[in-house]
């Protein structure tokens, strides 16, 4: 079963941000476009560029209503002490989520659970709506980084088709472009 449309489950989990360490559950998400960055572990090789890219764009999806959570299976002291040592976390500005029980990475479904990464999380992005909906869910192989301006225009378009009932995203659809209005008039058109 995916993920898609369903509704986020209850959680509760410590952040790390600015200096401060606070927390953040299901409920506190609500009314707010979130995404939920999943990354397998502190201390690692792709997740610092991952978290680097996200930093240098988070200004671009504040200005959106969007905030950012990283998450990985750490806890909240692991990203502090992190954050404190790499000049790449130490650009992130946005909260990262400890998430030592597995709860998050359970719910999200990106949780390893057998071999030798068991009990890391795979890097999962989710965008989450206001209402706690999931819009969009992409799972990578742990080897695979991700782009923070090509999730900037999927929440573009997730908060477009929001805002616009009966109108989709084509392809590569960027702010301002033309979007489609699907029906018959349009079946064997494009």
């Amino acid at each position: 079963m995916s993920l898609i449309n369903t509704q986020i489950k209850p959680f509760k989990a410590t952040a790390y941000q600015n200096g401060k360490f606070f927390d953040v559950s299901n409920e506190s998400v609500l009314g707010k476009w979130s995404v939920f960055f999943f990354y397998p572990a502190d201390f690692t090789f792709v997740c610092p560029t991952e978290l680097e890219d996200l930093a240098d764009n988070y200004e671009e999806f504040k200005k959106l209503g969007v905030e950012i959570y990283g998450v990985s299976t750490d806890t909240h002291f692991a990203h502090k002490a992190w954050q404190d040592v790499s000049e790449a976390v130490k650009k992130v500005k946005y909260p990262l989520l400890g998430d030592p029980s597995t709860t998050l990475s359970r719910n999200f479904e990106v949780l390893i659970t057998e071999g030798g990464d068991s009990g890391l999380a795979l890097r999962g992005t989710f965008v989450v709506n206001p209402k706690g909906e999931i819009k969009l869910c992409e799972v990578h192989d742990n080897g695979i980084g991700r782009d923070a301006k090509e999730l900037l225009r999927k929440v573009k378009a997730a908060q477009y088709v929001a805002s616009h009932p009966g109108e989709v995203c084509p392809a590569k659809w960027t702010e301002g472009q033309k979007t489609l209005k699907p029906g018959l008039d349009l079946v064997g058109k494009i």
